[in-house]
């Protein structure tokens, strides 16, 4: 699923499809853009010690698309930017494949570096896309740490990516969409 909006590029990729730098690159190149930043997330062959085969992400697409969107605009309010692509991939990621990308343009490098920082910290953070690591020896649902200490960290405060308040009462806590998350004494989700 696809959405341009505002010289934003977003995507989520669904079934087995690979990003496509080269179309980001593309969407984002234009004659007044001095820099264009990128990150490129992969799927690293180990963790702890462990051999990882692949990831597997699964999302609530329509509202990750949402969230991203908004963490776009946020970023065009911080920084003179002229174009955005941000491509997440859901199911199963290989090693070595890419699960992120991120481009951003602008006229000068440091806000188009700091923006790609921003976009990648806050997607992390906020947006429902979770991550299962598959093992040589199991498997487990990886916690996403930013979204938990950012929600910790911020308590009652508007956390959310969709600007709704995010309420943390001491073993539940909510998404940006609203959605309870329940933790457990080691931290990981329920």
């Amino acid at each position: 699923m696809a959405v341009e909006d505002h010289k934003n590029l977003v995507e989520i990729l669904e079934n087995l499809n690979q990003v496509d730098v080269a179309k980001c690159m593309n969407f984002v190149s234009a004659p007044q853009a001095g820099a264009i930043a990128t990150f490129a997330g992969t799927t690293r062959d180990t963790f702890d010690g462990k051999t990882v085969l692949e990831l597997r992400y699964e999302a609530y697409v329509p509202m990750a698309i949402r969230c991203i969107n908004s963490i776009c605009s946020s970023a065009r309010a911080s920084w003179n930017l002229h174009s955005i692509a941000v491509v997440h991939r859901v199911g199963t990621v290989p090693v070595g494949e890419t699960s992120v990308f991120i481009a951003v343009s602008s006229v000068h490098r440091v806000d188009a570096l700091e923006a790609c920082r921003f976009l990648i910290d806050e997607i992390k953070a906020k947006v429902p896309i979770w991550k299962k690591e598959v093992y040589s020896n199991g498997e487990v649902w990886k916690e996403n740490s930013e979204f938990l200490e950012r929600r910790s960290e911020l308590g009652s405060k508007d956390a959310g990516c969709c600007g709704k308040k995010v309420e943390i009462k001491e073993q539940t806590k909510k998404s940006c969409c609203g959605t309870k998350v329940q933790v457990d004494d080691q931290g990981s989700q329920d």
